[in-house]
């Protein structure tokens, strides 16, 4: 695996070396579209109406339109002085904050960081001290002519994590949701059949009992299609409609006492939807 990123952490007057690697992968089903009379790949093609040919990307800049049919052109040079003298090769840490401070939200795309060349004590002092003060980093990092805010942690198998965040402009407040604005009575003992549902539900995370259910699915219908064989969907099965919360709670309940006492306990199974739905309608007295 390459690095797609080589700089430094800098906190203070410390630098520390580093490598960056995409900590995740996509591994959605790809398809090609096809022209469905003779199933040939269909070509998306760079084209300019008004010369009336095709561009080579040579030929293609970035424009950003101030008023419509105007455009202000950038060129390689504009977005290279807004690096830095670094050139965008530095990750500067801004402050050390609780990790429990961040809403999840704001997170966008993890990576690991490495270590740079020479660079493996800075950066067990700075993994070891994060680690026993508790504390992630708050950080500017420009990455491919984007500067992102980011968040540095000490994860699993003693590597640094830096995750990209969005800023805080950059997320919609839920206030703006019309749906928000409900207004119910819960009785205490819903709150209390709800809680102990959750009680029920709770387990450690283990990240591995999860999976793709559909994209498995998915594989299987497309293999049953190259075999030439027929594609059977099992259906799922259908849950009754539930009017009453008290009594989709209490069988929600004991579906769940039923699922961990059935199940060994090294592979507590992860929820589907199987348990009763409960409509916003409650049974009146």
């Amino acid at each position: 695996m390459r690095p797609i990123w080589k700089g430094a952490i800098s906190f203070g007057l410390v630098f520390v070396p580093v490598k960056l690697y995409a900590a995740t992968e996509q591994k959605d089903i790809k398809f090609n579209y096809l022209h469905e009379k003779c199933k040939t790949p269909v070509q998306y093609k760079r084209y300019c109406p008004t010369c009336q040919a095709e561009v080579p990307m040579e030929e293609i800049v970035k424009g950003y339109e101030y008023e419509k049919g105007r455009y202000v052109i950038m060129k390689e040079d504009d977005f290279d002085k807004l690096s830095g003298a670094d050139g965008g090769k530095s990750i500067e840490i801004l402050d050390f904050v609780d990790l429990r401070e961040i809403d999840p939200v704001y997170y966008e795309k993890p990576y690991y960081l490495a270590p740079g060349e020479s660079g493996a004590k800075v950066y067990e002092l700075l993994r070891r001290s994060m680690g026993e003060t508790g504390k992630v980093a708050v950080a500017r990092v420009v990455i491919r002519n984007r500067e992102s805010l980011a968040t540095i942690r000490v994860g699993d198998k003693n590597v640094l994590i830096m995750s990209t965040m969005h800023y805080p402009d950059e997320i919609r407040q839920a206030d703006i949701l019309p749906e928000m604005n409900y207004q119910v009575n819960l009785h205490d003992n819903e709150v209390k059949m709800a809680v102990g549902l959750i009680s029920s539900l709770s387990a450690e995370f283990q990240p591995e009992k999860y999976v793709d259910t559909y994209r498995q699915n998915l594989m299987e219908v497309i293999q049953s299609k190259i075999a030439g064989e027929a594609v059977e969907i099992p259906a799922r099965p259908e849950t009754g409609k539930v009017v009453d919360l008290m009594e989709a709670l209490k069988a929600s309940i004991d579906l769940a006492k039923k699922d961990r006492k059935d199940a060994p306990p090294e592979e507590k199974p992860a929820r589907e939807a199987k348990a009763p739905r409960a409509t916003a309608r409650r049974k009146t007295s």
